[in-house]
């Protein structure tokens, strides 16, 4: 266990919080929280993006790994649990706490990773494109080996101890399967205080889960902001997306979707089975093209076997084929992988990975980008320095393997895809909570993290800040008060104590800020419910 301190006259020091990653860029998430005894990684995210970014991920990591007890992961996505194998193999020797499905795609999700950095160090050493001799992958298989060993899971909606005098509580955060909000509680001081983190909140429109749990209050909160500053038009942008393949098909072309191998290829292939079946797009053959976007299906398909209590109703009514778009073909050898770069038909390519950071959709890409008779759909949110960001504000050539590859193909955008909250959806979340002593505008870009900033002080009359890399705060218990929210709801209970034996009665609001989100609070159902 961490070193014990004291506060002014012997009392025991507030817990305190550092910001390592997820403060200034919408990647690299990582928030050490620090009591009198214990040290805790909330979230363990790889830094994407730009080179600058990445290079953080090279820095030595600012205390021992060894000294850290124990880390929490809200859900599976690189930026929240990619930088885990690093951690691991500098000496991390800790639990790891997540949700089962968490778990199980995590492991997927790092074991690629450690196969795409080891392909990009032989690549670069094979042509000579890295500075670095001989260039190396950050983390191994090995590495990987180590990490998922420590990942224990933890069953949504139960308090669990996960060091002395801290408790956790995961709730559904509809952002991915096994996604989580977090909720820990700390209990060795003169008094308790309370911390929640949204990590990546999910969306009432989501295609496959349903809504979050609602915020149920806290003493600190983090809350993300990737859409801080935005507002999805799903009807218009669902439409852009069958026009662009009805289109492109329609020319002789291929549309090639880089996407998140993890629920945004199950988003993606719903879709095209509305669509399909609804006759708004033409029938041509579909190909996935990724190791890990397979994996996550078949974790995906597991889950509407057991209908699990994450996924909405009509998932679940549809079973095995509520994932089929039809024409599907698996691309899973490197052979398989090459024959998408000159299709036999026009097809509709789905690769990872989801910003082109890297993954067999670079491949396509480089074969792909010069035919104008192709498009190139990019149905997310691209960070700031990767190669889908620059491809959606209009670069002319784009890098890749060390080489500029000419941009002739058509590139849209439409965002009907994002598994982010946008900004209304957060406020929705917030909205009838009790104001947290102090509020972190996190993971998300400058000018998303300060819109969002002044809308929680503007619409529900919090004060927030948005953190700097590195900066150290105190955790303290908020004064006692009546709920500072401007916005109305039209029902609301406060959740059980933790240990509490009781059940909170199922509730569901609808929140003034917007009329299009309903949300309940943990315990509601049935659509809202408990995860089984």
């Amino acid at each position: 266990m961490g070193e014990t301190s004291t506060g002014v006259k012997g009392h025991v020091a507030r817990p305190a919080l550092t910001f390592l990653g997820g403060a200034g860029t919408v990647t690299g998430s990582k928030f050490l929280i620090e009591t009198h005894e214990t040290r805790v990684l909330l979230e363990c995210g790889l830094f994407q993006g730009g080179r600058e970014l990445r290079r953080r991920n090279w820095e030595p990591f600012p205390l021992p790994a060894s000294a850290i007890d124990a880390v929490v992961l809200t859900h599976a996505h690189l930026d929240h649990c990619g930088y885990l194998p690093a951690l691991a193999r500098q000496g991390f020797a800790g639990p790891v706490f997540a949700t089962g499905y968490t778990a199980e795609l995590a492991e997927i999700v790092l074991r690629d990773s450690a196969r795409l950095l080891a392909e990009e160090a032989e690549h670069a050493n094979s042509y000579g494109w890295s500075k670095h001799h001989p260039a190396l992958p950050l983390y191994t298989e090995a590495d990987v080996d180590r990490a998922v060993r420590l990942i224990t899971p933890v069953d949504p909606g139960q308090a669990a101890i996960i060091a002395p005098h801290i408790t956790l509580t995961l709730h559904h955060a509809g952002h991915i399967l096994g996604s989580a909000w977090a909720r820990l509680e700390f209990t060795g001081g003169r008094r308790s205080s309370t911390l929640a983190c949204s990590g990546d909140l999910g969306r009432a429109a989501h295609r496959l889960l349903r809504p979050p749990d609602t915020f149920s209050g806290a003493d600190v909160l983090l809350v993300e902001s990737t859409y801080g500053n935005r507002e999805h038009a799903d009807e218009q942008a669902r439409q852009a997306f069958a026009d662009t393949i009805t289109r492109t098909l329609g020319r002789g072309g291929s549309v090639i979707i880089p996407s998140f191998a993890v629920d945004r290829t199950e988003v993606i292939l719903r879709t095209l089975r509305e669509l399909r079946q609804a006759d708004q797009i033409p029938q041509s053959p579909v190909l996935i093209d990724s190791p890990m976007a397979l994996a996550a299906l078949s974790v995906y398909q597991k889950a509407i076997a057991a209908r699990s209590g994450e996924l909405r109703p009509e998932i679940i009514a549809d079973g095995t084929e509520a994932l089929d778009p039809g024409g599907l073909q698996e691309l899973r050898t490197p052979a398989e992988s090459m024959t998408a770069n000159r299709p036999v038909r026009p097809s509709v390519i789905v690769s990872a990975s989801g910003m082109a950071t890297g993954g067999r959709v670079l491949h396509h890409l480089r074969h792909l980008l010069p035919d104008s008779r192709n498009t190139v759909l990019i149905v997310g949110f691209a960070a700031e320095g990767t190669r889908a960001r620059d491809l959606s504000e209009g670069a002319r050539t784009i890098k890749i393997h060390g080489e500029y590859v000419p941009v002739r193909a058509e590139i849209i955008q439409a965002d009907a895809f994002s598994a982010h909250a946008d900004a209304d959806d957060i406020l929705c979340w917030l909205t009838g909570a009790p104001e947290p002593a102090a509020t972190y505008v996190v993971h998300g870009e400058p000018s998303a993290a300060a819109a969002l900033r002044d809308r929680l002080d503007h619409e529900l009359g919090w004060t927030a800040a948005v953190p700097a890399l590195g900066e150290r705060v105190t955790i303290r218990a908020r004064k006692l008060r009546h709920c500072s929210s401007r916005s109305t709801v039209t029902e609301h209970n406060e959740e059980p104590k933790v240990g509490s034996a009781r059940t909170p009665r199922a509730t569901a609001r609808r929140c003034s800020t917007c009329s299009k989100c309903v949300m309940a609070r943990p315990g509601s159902a049935p659509m809202m419910g408990n995860l089984a």
